[in-house]
């Protein structure tokens, strides 16, 4: 089957490919007889190695790492765990003075907080413009807060 673009040869295809010569060697058999790395087999003369296989972590007798270092207690839900990036109240009194509709954009904007990550709003500080608020999560203070002093609060 011959193509113009190899010049008359037929293409290569993937099972015409075999390793360089001597590339593969054959693996040793340890432990087979004599002539074949026979008698010990790599594993010296004499001691509890050469015999019969040692359990993985044996320390020779010595109290083994595993029951050295203290077993951990609770649990920890780390992998699925929610963590929420922070504004205060005092902080959004800071950034909308002249209140409105603060947003997560309108914080990121703002530099409050980066993007792409939930927001939590606390009620640490005072606030005494309104504000419609919507964020993915509220404290309680910052409800009562934010209603109080005419605003509103949306859960996203």
């Amino acid at each position: 089957m011959a193509n113009e673009n190899t010049g008359g040869a037929a293409p290569l295809r993937i099972h015409h490919l075999r390793p360089a010569p001597g590339a593969n060697k054959a693996k040793i058999r340890k432990g087979r007889g004599e002539a074949s790395k026979g008698k010990t087999a790599g594993r010296g003369t004499k001691g509890t190695r050469s015999r019969t296989n040692v359990p993985l972590g044996f320390e020779g007798g010595q109290v083994p790492l595993q029951r050295r270092l203290p077993k951990r207690k609770g649990f920890s839900n780390a992998l699925f765990k929610t963590t929420y990036q922070v504004v205060n109240l005092d902080r959004l009194g800071e950034l909308f003075p002249d209140g409105g509709d603060v947003t997560v954009d309108t914080l990121v904007e703002r530099g409050a907080v980066r993007k792409n990550q939930p927001v939590k709003i606390l009620g640490t500080g005072d606030i005494s413009v309104a504000l419609n608020v919507q964020a993915h999560a509220f404290s309680a203070a910052a409800k009562e807060k934010i209603a109080a002093a005419g605003g509103a609060v949306t859960e996203l």
